[in-house]
């Protein structure tokens, strides 16, 4: 065991405000005293890649469905050798997780039930999976023909004289628990595909470290690059609609993207406007169900319910094509360079092997797409129009007094939400008045008080004593949770003052001004040649990818969103620093190398300066498209 050890989750206290928060949780998600010896012996992380920010009572529902389906593939379909599903508690508001292991004497007799299961998926890939979009996309019709409703004055009189012998409170009660089971049901689906796709990549990587001692991880990720994945889509819909601006000269109606109504009239008003409008439209079904954040909370804001996000988006699109650069991913450049370095190593392998690795890499590359593309079918289009019927909901029962916001409601578990619904139909039936007006509002209060003080501190990077080595695929691949980096985060790094270490997560060198965005609410902030700093980055960030010549995050593994995201841009990333965005401050100049998995601050006196002033001082330190690119926008902002 390592000699450091991070604090107990037992002798942390919350802030004063926050007494009483392990109250609004389930029983289950909080450490319990009387299990102090057990869940002291664990380790645990924060898992701030998908929990960034402290989770309400009701948000529960996300990492619950969520790692509990991930386990439930994992240990009870698939039976993966060596690993079974993660634990999770709730601890202060955020959310941390302990892989769970497989005993080392159970591992050999996995290995041909997952082989004969794991096998007959990758045997019939193509044709699982359109089954799979048939399941998913009836799953999401079904979660959008729900309605919550206001509970009438009278049953309408048909529903009598029918003989129905049913009335709305029935369906309003039975459309609440079809909400919940729904949404789990997509949760399982969800996991159906991901957990073999991760094998496989772990699968072939592992083979290449075997055959080809000291080949860089990134060479192993590139080999599978270049790939069509559905994630990238919104974003390309993006594009091609200011492409289509220019090319129809409705360009000039982007000034206003605030107000989308007044932006989409005028459009329509101008002389060609029609025909980018239908375009616009069929855009929007299903590619414009895409959130800012990770679809996890209920804030989170969807470009179909804020139609300003892709508006300002295709603004920002159009300035760059009116200037001559190019806004398209470099997907031939992305499938050069994968075809060079399997070429390479291809060669250096005996025939016996040469088939191997081919067919290792031919699998590898055939399921890689689902590693993000279930991240738009789920995390994005389920969890908004789950997230969309929930605020519904919300909105009925405020607007029946229960609490005095729209969205208080996230404030409540989902089993109080139930026992409130019955109580709200109770009371409609009885014609006497439910009791929640009188209970709800100052427990949300209290709720809301602590909640806030909780999201004032940050949370541990883990908890308890961790192991010497970190082995688990997962938690190494997923996280970017290294040996290495828990040394950064107990202080115990050799790294020379100013320089942050992590995963050398997408290759390439870049220098730039710091952005440090700890929400998806600053991506407004992003400006043109910023290296983004960030806790955790999304997928839906694509369009300010444009704009950046490099992303450094504190957590995430060589297979995590933002490290994947990065590849298929070409842009420079590292992950899995630990405390980047806490130390950087926004202005400093850095300089990121995705080869060493290294971010140095180069230049101190830029912080809290406007960054594109910054910029210009440090000219020669960028490359000359960029140079150009970014001259080239500033001097369009100076004419605007």
């Amino acid at each position: 065991m390592t000699e450091k050890s991070f604090p107990s989750p037992y002798g942390q206290k919350p802030a004063a405000a926050a007494e009483g928060w392990k109250d609004l949780y389930a029983y289950n998600l909080v450490f319990q005293e009387n299990r102090r010896e057990v869940e002291e012996a664990k380790f645990w992380f924060c898992d701030s890649q998908h929990w960034p920010t402290v989770t309400k009572p009701f948000e529960t529902i996300g990492f619950e469905f969520a790692v509990s389906c991930l386990g439930q593939y994992n240990s009870r379909h698939l039976l993966i050798p060596p690993a079974n599903g993660i634990e999770f508690r709730i601890h202060n508001g955020y959310v941390f997780m302990s892989p769970v292991g497989v005993p080392e004497t159970e591992i050999a007799a996995r290995v041909p039930e997952f082989m004969a299961r794991a096998g007959h998926y990758f045997q019939n890939w193509d044709g699982l999976l359109a089954k799979w979009q048939d399941k998913i996309r009836g799953t999401i019709d079904e979660l959008g023909a729900l309605s919550f409703e206001a509970l009438p004055d009278a049953v309408p009189l048909e529903d009598v004289t029918s003989g129905k012998g049913l009335g709305p409170n029935d369906e309003l009660l039975g459309n609440f628990d079809k909400l919940i089971s729904l949404t789990y049901r997509a949760w399982q689906y969800h996991f159906e595909f991901l957990n073999l796709g991760y094998v496989a990549y772990l699968d072939f990587f592992s083979f290449c470290k075997e055959v080809f001692p000291g080949i860089p991880d990134q060479a192993v990720a590139k080999m599978v690059q270049g790939v069509d994945m559905e994630l990238f889509r919104p974003d390309d819909e993006l594009k091609r609609l200011a492409k289509l601006a220019v090319e129809l000269g409705v360009d000039g109606h982007f000034g206003n993207t605030e107000d989308p109504e007044a932006t989409l009239a005028a459009i329509g008003a101008a002389a060609g406007g029609a025909e980018w409008l239908a375009a616009w439209t069929e855009a929007k079904d299903p590619w414009f169900n895409f959130t800012v954040g990770n679809g996890f909370y209920a804030h989170d804001k969807y470009w179909l319910d804020h139609l300003e996000l892709p508006l300002g988006y295709i603004a920002d699109y159009i300035v760059r094509v009116q200037n001559g650069v190019g806004i398209d991913r470099p997907v031939a450049e992305l499938i050069a360079e994968r075809d060079r370095i399997t070429e390479e190593y291809s060669e250096l392998l005996s025939p016996e092997q040469l088939a191997a690795f081919q067919g290792k890499l031919g699998l590898a590359r055939q399921v890689y797409p689902y590693v993000e593309n279930h991240n738009f079918y789920i995390e994005h289009w389920t969890m908004g129009v789950f997230w969309r019927k929930a605020r519904q909901l919300s909105k009925m029962l405020s607007e029946a007094g229960f609490w005095p916001e729209a969205n208080d409601m996230f404030y409540l578990r989902r089993d109080e939400v139930r026992e409130t619904l019955f109580d709200y139909v109770t009371g409609w039936a009885v014609g006497a008045p439910a009791i929640g007006p009188d209970y709800w509002p100052a427990e949300v209060a209290r709720r809301r008080v602590i909640v806030d003080a909780l999201s004032e501190e940050r949370p541990q990077p883990a908890l308890n004593t961790p192991p010497a080595v970190i082995t688990e695929p997962f938690t190494l691949m997923l996280w970017g949770i290294t040996s290495d980096q828990i040394k950064n985060w107990l202080g115990d790094s050799d790294a020379p003052e100013g320089e942050f270490r992590g995963m050398a997560a997408s290759s390439g060198v870049a220098e730039g001004p710091a952005r440090v965005i700890s929400s998806s609410d600053q991506l407004s902030e992003v400006q043109e040649g910023d290296i983004l700093v960030a806790p955790v980055t999304a997928p839906s960030w694509g369009p300010i990818f444009g704009k950046i010549r490099a992303t450094v995050t504190d957590i995430g593994g060589m297979m995590s969103h933002a490290a994947i995201v990065c590849r298929e841009y070409g842009m420079p990333a590292v992950t899995g620093t630990g405390t980047a965005s806490a130390q950087i401050r926004t202005g400093q100049w850095l300089r990121v190398d995705g080869n060493n998995g290294t971010v140095t601050i180069v230049d101190d006196h830029g912080a809290g300066q406007d960054v594109a002033g910054l910029a210009h001082e440090h000219d020669l330190a960028l490359a000359p498209a960029a140079a150009a690119q970014l001259d080239a926008v500033l001097a369009e902002s100076s004419h605007a």
